[in-house]
């Protein structure tokens, strides 16, 4: 549930705390981009993934630019990494409860997408 009632009144709110960092501006610097979003897509419909199944689930996301976004969002407390130590080693990565709280902002961002 909104604390705004409408984009007026989430303007007015910023207009009266002048020196708050804009929420939105803190949300796009954590899941913005042309990835991560997707990342997190493909982290919705399973419970744990590997690198490599990202990578392929992914099309057009290069090693290096994942690599980058799954740092990223778990630095920023969206996605967990479990590494397991045997052999052969491997990764898997999956959403922290902070993460799932992303649904809302999917679903939104889906029905603006189909209605448009």
């Amino acid at each position: 549930m909104s604390q705004f009632e409408s984009v007026n009144d989430y303007i007015s709110f910023m207009k009266a705390h002048p020196n708050m960092t804009c929420p939105i501006k803190h949300t796009l610097d954590i899941i913005g981009g042309k990835w991560k979003l997707f990342i997190v897509l493909q982290l919705f419909g399973s419970e744990q993934l590997r690198f490599s199944q990202l990578s392929k689930n992914i099309p057009g996301i290069t090693n290096t630019v994942l690599s980058g976004c799954l740092r990223d969002m778990e630095r920023d407390g969206i996605l967990l990494r479990h590494q397991f130590n045997e052999i052969p080693p491997h990764v898997e990565y999956s959403l922290t409860e902070k993460g799932r709280t992303l649904s809302s902002v999917l679903l939104a961002i889906a029905d603006w997408g189909m209605e448009n």
